[in-house]
C-alpha cells in the first residue's frame, strides 16, 4: 500500500515536472543578419555624417554609460567625457572620417551585435591619412541599437 501511494506521488511529480517543462514556449527569435548589418551601417553613416560636419548635437550612437578605447589615452567614460573629447577633436579638424561595417554577429535574442568594421580618414584632398579596424558593440535599448563599448587600431597606413 505504501510502495503504491509513493509509487503515485513519484510519478505525478514526474507528470508536473514534464508539464512544465513542455509548456514553456519557444523562444527562438528568428534574426535577419542583413537588416541588422544595415541598421548598424546606417548608424556608423549617421555618426560619420554627425562628425565630418563638425557638429556635437545628440545622435543617439552612443548609450549614455558607453566607453570607448583609443589607442595611447585612457578610456573615454561616459556622455560628457566622450562630449568633451569630439569638441577638442573638432577645433581644428578638416579631416573626412568613413566607416564600413564587415561583419556583424548577432545574439540569439537579437538584443546585442558585435559590429567588426573598416575606418578611413582623408584630408580635404580625399587623400587617405589614417586607416584601420574597429569593433563596436551594441545592445539594443528602446528598441534601437547603442553603442555600449568600441575600440580602433590603426592598421599602419597613416602618413
Amino acid at each position: 500500500m505504501k510502495s503504491k501511494i509513493i509509487t503515485r506521488a513519484v510519478l505525478a511529480g514526474l507528470c508536473v515536472l514534464l508539464i512544465s517543462c513542455n509548456t514553456k514556449k519557444d523562444e527562438n527569435v528568428v534574426i535577419d543578419l542583413k537588416q541588422v548589418k544595415k541598421e548598424i551601417q546606417a548608424k556608423e553613416n549617421e555618426y560619420a555624417a554627425t562628425y565630418n560636419a563638425g557638429q556635437l548635437k545628440e545622435i543617439g550612437y552612443y548609450a549614455d554609460d558607453a566607453i570607448t578605447f583609443y589607442q595611447n589615452r585612457p578610456p573615454i567614460i561616459g556622455k560628457d567625457a566622450r562630449y568633451e573629447f569630439l569638441e577638442s577633436d573638432l577645433a581644428n579638424n578638416t579631416n573626412i572620417i568613413s566607416f564600413e561595417t564587415k561583419e556583424v554577429f548577432v545574439s540569439k535574442d537579437g538584443n546585442m551585435v558585435v559590429e567588426v568594421g573598416y575606418y578611413k580618414v582623408t584630408d580635404s584632398t580625399n587623400t587617405p591619412i589614417n586607416t584601420g579596424n574597429y569593433m563596436s558593440l551594441f545592445e539594443k535599448r528602446n528598441g534601437k541599437y547603442v553603442c555600449l563599448r568600441d575600440m580602433s587600431a590603426s592598421d599602419g597606413l597613416t602618413e
